[in-house]
Formats: structure tokens, C-alpha cells, sequence
């Protein structure tokens, strides 16, 4: 079980879905869940491990102390977790269903927030999945970060909304050349 905001946001991309795999743009209207515009950002999809921040909430903005339009969306997450977040975002792209990635927003002083960061695929007019939106959702005190700004982001699990864990395993290298490294 999602916090509450994570579940409004997947039930609102179900309902603007229909009965196609994926809701279009035009059928995003951000005023129908007005509660959680600070939260929200929207990603673009350049290519494969290429996600751009489109657009992003006041919240989003103050946690991490700058706008992210126009940002990296992988270069926020630790580097040894962009490869299995990357393969998740494919995989969305694929399967046309959200994710929720458990994840920590870490201060440089070590700080840390626990969080749901919800991503639902959106399609252009067409058909293809180019972007995603997503929601910034804290589960616990932000104060706990002390008005530092979360410099990055570590993944603790990637589900599907049925509450799957692990729907999307992470990599991980056991050795190399007989060394183990992780």
C-alpha cells in the first residue's frame, strides 16, 4: 500500500487511460489533481537513458534547493543505481504501467527522507511513449533534511501499484575477474 497522494495520482493516470495502454498528453490536465501540482514534474524522453525534467513542482524545486527543468532525471539517483532505474523506465515504457520507486533523498550532510516517487507513461498522439509523469511524495518529515537540499537519490525498491516489490530487480556485479566488488 502507497501512501495516499501515490495512489490518487496512478488512480487519476488509470481513469485518463480509458481503454488505451497509455493516457495521451491532451488528456493530462493538471487542475483535476490540484493537491498534488507542487509534487508533480513531467519527464521527456529523449532515448534510451535520456530523461529530461519538462517540468517540475514548487515542492520538487525547494527539496532540491534549484529548478530541474531541462536536468537529467538519472543524474539525481546515485550512479550505481541508474542502470536499474533506466531498465525500469524502459520497462514502463513497455508494460504501459506506473512504478513507484521507494527511494532516499540524501543531503550532503548525510541527511536523509524517505520517499515514493511515482512514474506513469504518457503517449503523444500517436501512440508512443514519450514522457512520464511523476510524483515527489515524502512518507517521512522533510524537516528531517534541515532546509539542506537532497543532492541525490538511492533506490530501497521499484514496484508496480498491485505492491509488487522488486517488479523491476536491480542489478548487481558479484565479482570481477574472481574479486568480488559488490
Amino acid at each position: 500500500m502507497f501512501h495516499l497522494n501515490t495512489e490518487q495520482l496512478i488512480d487519476y493516470w488509470r481513469t485518463q487511460r480509458g481503454d488505451d495502454p497509455a493516457p495521451r498528453r491532451a488528456s493530462i490536465d493538471p487542475t483535476h489533481i490540484l493537491k498534488l501540482l507542487p509534487q508533480l514534474f513531467m519527464l521527456g524522453r529523449q532515448g534510451p537513458g535520456q530523461y529530461q525534467f519538462r517540468l517540475t513542482g514548487d515542492f520538487i524545486s525547494d527539496l532540491h534547493g534549484r529548478n530541474l527543468r531541462g536536468d537529467d532525471f538519472l543524474r539525481l539517483w546515485r550512479l550505481e543505481h541508474r542502470t536499474s532505474l533506466q531498465m525500469a523506465l524502459e520497462a514502463v515504457r513497455r508494460r504501459c504501467e506506473p512504478i513507484v520507486i521507494t527511494c532516499d533523498a540524501h543531503a550532503q550532510t548525510g541527511e536523509a527522507v524517505r520517499m515514493e516517487l511515482a512514474l506513469a507513461p504518457i503517449a503523444r498522439a500517436d501512440g508512443e511513449i514519450t514522457r512520464f509523469l511523476g510524483l515527489y511524495q515524502p512518507v517521512t518529515p522533510v524537516a528531517a533534511l534541515d532546509g539542506r537540499a537532497a543532492l541525490s537519490l538511492s533506490v530501497r525498491a521499484i514496484a508496480t501499484p498491485d505492491g509488487s516489490a522488486e517488479a523491476f530487480p536491480r542489478l548487481r556485479l558479484a565479482a570481477v575477474h574472481g574479486a568480488r566488488v559488490a
